[in-house]
């Protein structure tokens, strides 16, 4: 479907979505953020897509939340649409589904090539990815408190897990920008690219992950994130749960043994 402020490319079994508001940083209006969840809710629905891969148009990834002061009668502020009762009745809001819908409901690889800056609500968004790539331009700030607000946006579980908390707590109070280096050091980078060849680098890299068998990768993922905040009694309940199924995908799981026997590459088909 088309979006006004994402735009998205296929390679092969790969999604790559850009954030398009080059002018404004990709700094997340109304419309943008909306558009973030229902481009993730239509790569969780197409079973041709094993991985996604999350960018940034221009000279960075995405500034956060838009506080830019609008004219009412702006075209930037037609984007901001009134709000529905059910909007206003949602706990979660617009910020706690993008969350909600990135690291949850995207049960596949997801990788967020942070091409740039990545401040508040876009720090955010790339920290809800599985993976983050980045090259020496990456840098990181939370923000949040500059502005007078706590973090949002789900930083607050995941930065913690990422990193660690008494340092996710120095990134939040400092509010100083994490440049590329350090961000490897601590593991907000993943890996790290050449800066002319991230976007590229990355999306080889969620190909590799595209190349398994669907449902082992995606029960692989729901096995891990159960973890986070399971016993391990529960968790092995899960794992077991999880077997089962990646093992319903017969034809995979004979293909798992045939390319070894036949010494080729696999060709699996998530069925």
């Amino acid at each position: 479907m088309p979006y006004q402020h994402i735009l998205v490319d296929r390679d092969e079994h790969v999604a790559i979505v850009t954030l398009n508001r080059p002018e404004r940083l990709n700094a997340l209006n109304s419309v943008l953020w909306d558009e973030i969840c229902e481009v993730a809710e239509e790569m969780r629905a197409d079973d041709d897509v094993r991985a996604v891969v999350f960018t940034g148009a221009g000279r960075g990834f995405c500034s956060g939340a838009d506080v830019t002061p609008r004219p009412e009668n702006s075209d930037e502020a037609a984007d901001e649409p009134s709000l529905t009762r059910d909007e206003l009745l949602d706990e979660y809001g617009k910020i706690g589904r993008q969350a909600l819908t990135i690291y949850k409901r995207l049960d596949k690889p997801t990788i967020a090539a942070v091409n740039g800056p990545a401040a508040g609500a876009g720090y955010s968004l790339s920290v809800a990815c599985d993976l983050r790539t980045g090259s020496a331009l990456t840098r990181f700030k939370t923000v949040f408190l500059e502005r007078n607000i706590s973090t949002d946006s789900g930083m607050s579980y995941f930065l913690p897990r990422i990193v660690g908390y008494s340092r996710a707590l120095d990134l939040i109070y400092s509010s100083r920008w994490v440049e590329s280096e350090e961000a490897y050091r601590i593991g907000l980078i993943d890996r790290v690219y050449p800066e002319e060849t991230l976007v590229e680098d990355s999306i080889k890299l969620a190909k590799e992950m595209s190349a398994w068998p669907p449902v082992a990768t995606q029960m692989a993922k729901r096995v891990l994130q159960h973890s986070m905040n399971s016993s391990l009694e529960d968790q092995l309940r899960f794992e077991s749960q999880g077997l089962s199924i990646s093992r319903r995908a017969t034809n995979d799981a004979a293909e798992s043994r045939n390319f070894r026997l036949e010494k080729r590459a696999p060709k699996f088909t998530g069925s």
